[in-house]
């Protein structure tokens, strides 16, 4: 094949910025169809997009035979049947993060597209952000030493209309929603240890209604790896002046650090109010190429038939420490992680 012939299912606000990366961005894609129980944003695809096929369900979409590959930016609550149907349905499958909500459909997801003739894989896009690509690149070829620290945090502007509270009670909670990034952005550079003990902390600072579904707006948290190596998260929805992902990594030789200052660009305003720069309001606005840089890995990858640089285990083992940060913050006790259930082999191939 000269390209991939793709149908996207869910059109909500990262859906459509997925469809546009897929009809314009990426080369070697063809956006075939889309799927959508919403007329508007089926009526969007088809006028903005000119998609020419459109559907009303999942079902519809995969029993469409001109699609080789789903793309699923649907509720993380479906994630996990929906690869599962995907696959048995003959298409390969790239899921937007995170796998699942709980460990046991992840697992079960995992094990299934192992046992396919398709491929599957969920989306970190941060491991495909240039700038995170490079400082990579430095510790494996041994620029910090021995890596043994992770510093990761993922804070959100504020929203004061509180519109992410309508999300918010199937989001999984803060760790699964924002700190999966950090914690799967903390296996790779950290060379993907397992976990072995976490902690997790936190407080609702401006989103009362939090409290009612076992959430926080603002959430620390720890982990211990085996071998000694270490993180640290912060996650937040509540930061005053813009989107702000960061990440330091501490080896035995060094330091790197990755987006400490969150700016918006290079400009910097000094004045009789002080020195200054812009930050940008949202994690896509941080990551818009990165984005688009992912969907060309995963279709090259299937095109080529060459491995993808992430696996549905690393999936599996980031939602793993993520439930178990939820569950310490629950408890308020540590929580001691058991050996990870052990999985069919994965990629590569």
């Amino acid at each position: 094949m000269t390209s991939l012939r793709i149908g996207l299912a869910g059109l909500g606000r990262l859906g459509q910025r997925y469809a546009e990366n897929l009809a314009r961005a990426v080369p070697r894609a063809d956006l075939v169809a889309v799927c959508s129980p919403v007329e508007g944003e089926r009526a969007w695809a088809k006028d903005t997009l000119g998609v020419a096929v459109v559907h009303e369900t999942f079902e519809a979409l995969l029993a469409d035979a001109s699609v080789d590959a789903v793309f699923l930016v649907t509720p993380t609550s479906l994630h996990a049947a929906q690869i599962e149907q995907a696959l048995d349905a003959g298409k390969h499958v790239f899921c937007e993060k995170p796998l699942s909500l709980e460990i046991d459909d992840c697992r079960r997801a995992a094990a299934h597209a192992a046992a396919s003739s398709k491929r599957a894989m969920v989306g970190f896009v941060r491991r495909f952000d240039e700038s995170y690509r490079h400082a990579f690149q430095h510790i494996e070829a041994g620029g910090i030493g021995r890596p043994f620290l992770v510093y990761s945090q993922t804070a959100d502007l504020a929203d004061p209309s509180g519109a992410f509270l309508a999300f918010a009670p199937t989001s999984g909670g803060i760790f699964l929603d924002c700190s999966v990034h950090d914690i799967d952005l903390a296996r790779w550079l950290l060379g993907r240890p397992k976990a072995v003990k976490v902690y997790a902390a936190g407080t609702v600072a401006m989103y009362p209604p939090l409290e009612a579904m076992g959430d926080v707006d603002n959430g620390i948290a720890t982990v211990e790896f085996e071998g000694g190596r270490m993180a640290m998260f912060y996650a937040s929805r509540t930061q005053a002046h813009g989107h702000d992902t960061h990440t330091d990594i501490t080896g035995t030789a060094g330091r790197v650090s990755v987006g400490r200052n969150p700016r918006a660009d290079r400009v910097e305003i000094a004045d009789a109010n002080g020195v200054r720069n812009l930050v940008l309001p949202s994690f896509y606005e941080r990551f818009a190429p990165a984005f688009v840089t992912q969907a060309k890995h995963f279709v090259d990858a299937i095109l080529d038939e060459t491995p993808f640089d992430l696996t549905m285990d690393d999936a599996v083992e980031a939602t793993r420490i993520a439930v178990a940060l939820r569950e310490s913050l629950h408890s308020g006790q540590p929580v001691v992680l058991g050996p990870p259930h052990p999985m069919p082999l994965q990629e590569p191939r």
